[in-house]
């Protein structure tokens, strides 16, 4: 792999209904149809029963979405609620910590020589998320680098708001760049504009590594959810235990546009897999860029009572490669579906 220094450029597993929910979203949904139809979250309460976040509701109402192509109402308001979205920042690992919302998530790793920042999120949580920031004892000025997933608004809307903050470098592929400018571009026309920052900053490819402190980040693209999709290895500590941790840069179909984009989607899960059971240094941490497609949202609530000398209830490899196993049995579906229409 290529090193990326800090100076120079040189899970558990889903529950069966949770799965059926995902794929009912997959098939149908896309996330700017998702945001173009969410409704004023001051027209109304939040529903009660999305308080707590709870993973398997919101796949519910997402699948209803998916079903008639109409945006639930208390779901909609629920999505551009930030009361109704809000997470209390919480230590995942020793070096690394939540500060996403309860839909989209964004991540703080700690390193000897400065922050990295995973993904981050979109109007209007990302005064949100830099308040999440400062919670969890980090300066903006100290993140010296953004490591985004992919183009679509969830994950990098918030870019252009963090950037005058840090002198960070801002990192995604080229086609991610690509596709976040034009999907930038496109939703102007549209009830829920979002902007994307001014210019492209850092360009990274696939067997890339940034090398910062005591870490490194492995630049892996895995395209499929979108061309550009990019996902991220990297370290994470619990007391003397490292584990190796993985973000996959897009676990959904919602926005696949034929099958050889499927094809894709099926080969990045194939390669993450072996990745997960390879002998030397195997991913056995994911951490999700949407807390409820895994049951996030609920695992960490066994942070809070986990006991001395026991296993951490993230550390989970068996529950990694069963959703990679569930992820890619749904594409196969999905990529039967694309086809047939193809023939036609």
């Amino acid at each position: 792999m290529q090193a990326i220094s800090n100076q120079k450029i040189t899970s558990l597993s889903p529950s069966l209904s949770l799965k059926k929910c995902l794929l009912g979203l997959a098939m149908t949904l896309t996330y700017a149809s998702i945001w173009a139809q969410a409704t004023n979250a001051s027209s109304a309460a939040p529903p009660q029963d999305l308080s707590g976040c709870p993973s398997e509701v919101i796949l519910a109402k997402f699948k209803e979405f998916g079903k008639t192509g109409k945006m639930p109402p208390d779901l909609g308001r629920w999505l551009g609620d930030p009361k109704a979205q809000y997470i209390e920042p919480y230590k995942a690992f020793d070096n690394v910590y939540y500060v996403g919302v309860c839909w989209v998530s964004a991540w703080i790793v700690k390193t000897s020589a400065g922050i990295v920042l995973i993904d981050t999120l979109h109007e209007p949580f990302v005064d949100q998320l830099i308040d999440n920031i400062k919670k969890v004892g980090v300066e903006m000025a100290d993140i010296k680098y953004v490591l985004m997933t992919h183009g679509h608004f969830d994950h990098v809307g918030g870019a252009y708001k963090i950037k005058p903050l840090t002198s960070a470098k801002f990192v995604m592929t080229q086609e991610g760049w690509d596709e976040a400018f034009e999907d930038s571009a496109a939703s102007q026309k549209t009830p829920r504009p979002w902007k994307m920052m001014a210019n492209r900053d850092t360009t990274v490819k696939d067997g890339d590594v940034i090398a910062i402190g005591d870490n490194q980040f492995g630049v892996f693209e895995t395209p499929g959810h979108t061309y550009g999709t990019v996902s991220y290895s990297f370290y994470v500590n619990d007391g003397a235990n490292k584990h190796r941790a993985f973000t996959i840069g897009g676990l959904g179909l919602n926005a696949i546009q034929d099958s050889r984009q499927v094809e894709a989607y099926i080969s990045s899960i194939n390669r993450i897999e072996q990745l997960a059971i390879q002998a030397k240094d195997p991913i056995t941490v994911h951490l999700t860029t949407h807390p409820f497609s895994t049951g996030l949202t609920e695992a960490k609530e066994l942070l809070k009572t986990r006991q001395p000398n026991t296993k951490h209830p993230l550390v989970d490899p068996n529950g990694f490669t069963a959703q990679l196993t569930e992820l890619r049995a749904d594409a196969v579906t999905r990529l039967a579906v694309e086809q047939k229409k193809e023939k036609k």
